[in-house]
């Protein structure tokens, strides 16, 4: 088995890290077949303080302004390439990807993305306004609606 520290396996709840309470489920390399680690799930009380601590911080966040969103998302993209070689090593045993197609193909491309985000995101609240009718002036109004969760696909995780 591999040493369990190479993984960060707590939840962020509110602001607060936690492990899993649930049923714990064995990860494997899919390249070799080697147990990686036993990860406690979340159990659905956990689930739901996640939401909740969401949903309660949804009235802050989403009053920031489009500057300090940029920030924030150059910030983690700064730190994910700070922590490249890390993750890069981390993903390759979870996904069973070489390291090296990690470190220098996905890796970058992460923290790009992130960059662009962090470049688009003062863009837009920018309205898209005209007339479509005579005398009626249409516009477009982008305003944060609430929590979301997603599902990360199994194969690019990070």
């Amino acid at each position: 088995m591999a040493e369990a520290h190479v993984f960060a396996t707590d939840m962020l709840i509110g602001a607060r890290l936690t492990k899993g309470s649930g049923m714990e489920e064995t990860i494997y390399n899919p390249r070799t077949g080697a147990s990686l680690l036993k990860l406690p799930e979340a159990t659905a009380a956990q689930v739901d303080a996640a939401v909740g601590a969401a949903t309660a911080a949804f009235p802050q966040w989403s009053r920031t302004t489009p500057a300090e969103r940029s920030r924030a998302l150059f910030a983690l993209a700064d730190r994910i390439e700070a922590e490249g070689e890390a993750l890069a090593r981390a993903e390759a045993l979870n996904c069973g990807k070489p390291f090296h197609a990690v470190l220098a193909d996905e890796i970058p491309a992460i923290v790009d993305c992130f960059r662009f985000f962090a470049g688009a995101v003062r863009v837009l609240p920018a309205s898209a306004a005209g007339e479509y009718i005579a005398g009626h002036t249409s516009m477009v109004r982008r305003d944060p609606v609430g929590v979301v969760a997603s599902i990360a696909p199994w194969n690019y995780p990070l």
